[in-house]
């Protein structure tokens, strides 16, 4: 998988992602969401964008360093997400369940695509 290819997919991604607390929030199940929930979205979002696109142009120009970019963008996202966790609650008085469910909404469905296309991009090419 190319790079555009991949950018443009993981844009569907997101907005299929979008839809369901959209879908909430104007059906009156607003306390379902915390009240930053779009800071988290476009946070989580933003930073798995930035991983996918940085593993494949690292992969695309030299695929020796394509684990160690993998592994380095892995942890620095995870990190992130703990700065922004620890962060966020510092300064939002939040249910921590509704965070927690929140949060792992957007950061595991947005890994499991990372995934994916990381994946799709190791597949030899007889087998595609």
């Amino acid at each position: 998988m190319k790079v555009l290819p991949s950018i443009f997919a993981y844009i569907v991604f997101v907005l299929l992602l979008a839809i369901m607390p959209v879908t909430a929030q104007h059906n009156g199940y607003a306390d379902w969401l915390v009240t930053n929930f779009w800071l988290i979205f476009f946070f989580l979002s933003g930073l798995t964008f930035l991983v996918i696109t940085a593993i494949l142009v690292v992969q695309k120009k030299n695929k020796e360093y394509y684990i160690q970019g993998f592994l380095v963008a892995t942890t620095v996202k995870i990190l992130a997400c703990l700065f922004f966790i620890i962060i966020f609650l510092a300064k939002n008085k939040v249910n921590k369940y509704v965070f927690l469910a929140d949060f792992f909404y957007v950061y595991l469905l947005n890994m499991v695509f990372e995934v994916y296309v990381l994946l799709r991009n190791l597949r030899h090419k007889n087998l595609r």
